[in-house]
């Protein structure tokens, strides 16, 4: 879901990616100018049409019925900097009039009869309606075990505010460009995204990993290092989470870090708004690129674009980007029902490395382990159809970094082309390390007492 690498095409001045065909985000190679001011970037407009009606609460719906329409001309720079002005929430600055009447309910009988109004009154297609019913109380009920007194408010104030916006959306689609900046006026996504996890997680038995090289990692933004995550992924609300343990101590981290996003997250309708409020590089899955073969072509264009925008980001400095180059959600195992971090792609690690090096930036790539599977876990197999169900549950989380790995101390006992399947099991390796930690720590019930000589646990709030 969160991956990048790339097929065939050169830089300038630099050596070409790998032209492998074992790849996760399709991308087409591309020829990069000098400069941002020579490459007109025409955004990828992510419009969705309305959604089939399902009779299944899962919220499904074609696939074929969410994919982009892609400007591709010189004919249409003019849409496509409409589009872009959009995603930078210049048409969002005066939000058009909706029906608000979720804002003003004050009880449970009343939000799920004002559901069931708005389906009515035409203005939420029935399968949306059931995705949301099935989500508020999916969330009541795993907010309501957190035991928190006043879980009752909790639920109530967070889910009509999230339907809000979820409403919102079905009547004004927002289009997404390749890359989002997450939008915090009039209406603060990102805050709203961070109210609505906060309550998911049990602070008291999740834990940070090495809290001092985060500190690290914002020296090095502020120098205008550039900075890659490369982590595994577990669920959709990974970015919120990460977010929420970092942001007492790491507020520019928690805030700033740019996520690539696969093309499901801003296509879902339940899904949507949470991804509005946080920064995005925006392509398509591999794992979702073959769905419909005669749009294959197009997301691969899609993807180019992207990709030359995070090259341009890269060139500027002080980025800080999250990849997950497994190429989706961490899945348990069939036969055990263990957790463990999705095996790296190779290719996808060693092109974002390759984006880091020709940046004429320096450039920093750490292993980060995250563990949040139980929160909101994906389901057991990857699906086509968009609308997955929503299992959510109050649970620990926890979140590791490790020192960043060079890739030329790799290359220095490596031949090609081992080096690079040695520096993407170096990466994974650490990964997998940390995750262990974590997982002795949460689900081991080990607390700060599972930290080692690599990993030192800490609770910071």
């Amino acid at each position: 879901m969160f991956i990048l690498s790339s097929s065939s095409s050169t830089l300038p001045s630099a050596p070409p990616f790998s032209s492998t065909t074992s790849i996760f985000l399709s991308f087409s190679r591309v020829s990069l100018p000098p400069s941002s001011s020579s490459l007109k970037l025409l955004p990828l407009s992510l419009q969705f049409g309305p959604p089939k009606l399902a009779s299944s609460c899962s919220l499904r719906f074609s696939a074929s019925r969410a994919m982009a329409e892609l400007i591709q001309d010189k004919e249409s720079a003019q849409s496509a900097a409409t589009a872009a002005a959009a995603s930078s929430g210049y048409e969002r600055r005066n939000e058009p009039a909706h029906s608000r009447k979720f804002l003003d309910v004050r009880s449970e009988e009343e939000l799920l009869s004002c559901i069931k109004k708005e389906t009515e009154a035409g203005k939420l297609p029935p399968n949306v309606a059931a995705g949301m019913e099935e989500l508020y109380q999916n969330y009541r009920n795993a907010v309501i075990e957190s035991g928190n007194p006043k879980a009752d408010e909790i639920v109530l104030s967070n889910m009509t505010v999230a339907l809000d916006r979820i409403l919102l959306d079905v009547e004004d689609p927002f289009v997404f460009s390749s890359h989002h900046k997450a939008i915090r006026e009039p209406f603060d996504y990102y805050i709203f995204g961070q109210n609505y996890i906060r309550p998911l997680i049990d602070f008291g038995n999740s834990f940070v990993g090495n809290l001092s090289l985060f500190k690290d990692i914002e020296e090095k933004l502020q120098q205008g290092h550039n900075v890659v995550l490369i982590s595994n992924h577990q669920t959709e609300a990974d970015p919120a989470i990460i977010s929420l343990l970092l942001e007492k101590t790491n507020p520019y981290i928690a805030e700033n870090t740019i996520f690539v996003a696969g093309d499901r997250v801003l296509a879902d309708p339940l899904c949507k708004p949470f991804s509005i409020g946080r920064n995005l590089i925006c392509v398509y899955s591999k794992k979702h690129m073959f769905d419909i073969p005669e749009l294959t072509e197009t997301k691969r264009k899609a993807n180019t674009r992207s990709l030359k925008e995070m090259a341009l980001l890269l060139r500027g400095g002080s980025q800080l980007i999250w990849i997950a180059p497994s190429g989706g959600r961490d899945r348990p195992d069939p036969s055990t029902g263990e957790w463990y971090p999705a095996p790296f792609d190779a290719s996808s690690v060693d092109n974002m490395r390759r984006l880091i090096q020709h940046s004429d930036v320096p450039g920093h790539l750490f292993p980060l382990a995250l563990l949040c599977h139980d929160i909101m876990p994906p389901p057991s197999q990857v699906e086509i159809e968009i609308g997955e169900k929503r299992v959510i549950a109050f649970n620990g989380a926890g979140l590791s970094v490790a020192p960043e790995i060079s890739f030329e101390e790799i290359a220095a006992t490596h031949k090609n082309p081992e080096v690079r399947e040695a520096y993407s099991k170096a990466l994974f390796d650490s990964v997998a390390m940390q995750y262990n930690v974590l997982k002795t720590a949460i689900s081991g019930k080990q607390g700060l007492g599972a930290s080692t000589a690599d990993v030192s646990l800490s609770q910071p709030w």
